[in-house]
């Protein structure tokens, strides 16, 4: 007997969402309609939904007739997601500054407190969790829907990389460093500091990444 699906249609595109940013689902497995809709116990026809949807996320690639294939990791695409990250992430913690409140100042130090006591080895998942806590707080901190509703996709790709990069990534220093300095900056209300600093974390993982990858 078929059990009854527990999910609906949202909660399965999470689901899928996060296989796909942490690396479960990885680059190029093959997604198969039939497969997923037994998996959550729903018809096809929302999984369809679901499936253009992570299409549209640039997560999945949809081949007629054979199925939807996670998509590799592309390196040109990524370069042209930091292109702009790096102007949009620095206005965000720009807008941030005005209108953060007490409470997210201490989520975002509670964030700083927990990385600096990880093992780069042991943690680094946690790391990438926080690190990516810490980007949506100042984001949602920003005020702005546009700008977070442009920057949540952009950021699917950026903390997709950080989990395929977790080989190359051997330093704690590359996550505490400069967002210590952004927090500070957001404390100080120093605008252009935190555009510098949130541009710098930026900066440095991209050139860890050149320098190890490319």
């Amino acid at each position: 007997m078929q059990l009854k699906n527990v999910f609906n249609t949202d909660e399965i595109y999470e689901i899928l969402k996060r296989k796909i940013v942490t690396l479960e689902y990885e680059p190029g497995l093959v997604l198969n309609e039939e497969e997923v809709a037994n998996e959550f116990s729903i018809s096809r026809t929302p999984v369809r939904k679901i499936i253009q949807q992570l299409n549209a996320d640039k997560l999945l690639n949809i081949i007629p007739r054979y199925g939807a294939q996670v998509t590799p990791i592309d390196f040109k695409y990524m370069k042209s997601v930091f292109e702009v990250t790096r102007q949009m992430d620095p206005f965000a913690a720009r807008l941030a500054i005005d209108r953060i409140n007490d409470k997210q100042i201490d989520e975002l130090e509670q964030i700083l407190d927990r990385l600096s006591s990880y093992d780069i080895e042991k943690d680094y998942q946690k790391a990438i969790n926080d690190d990516e806590n810490f980007h949506s707080l100042v984001l949602s901190s920003s005020g702005n829907i546009c700008l977070q509703e442009v920057l949540k996709g952009l950021h699917l790709h950026t903390e997709r990389l950080w989990h395929y990069s977790e080989h190359y990534i051997d330093q704690m220093d590359i996550f505490t460093d400069t967002l210590e300095k952004v927090l500070q900056a957001i404390k100080a209300k120093d605008k252009d500091k935190v555009e510098i600093y949130s541009r710098d974390h930026i900066d440095a993982f991209v050139e860890k990444i050149r320098k190890e990858m490319l």
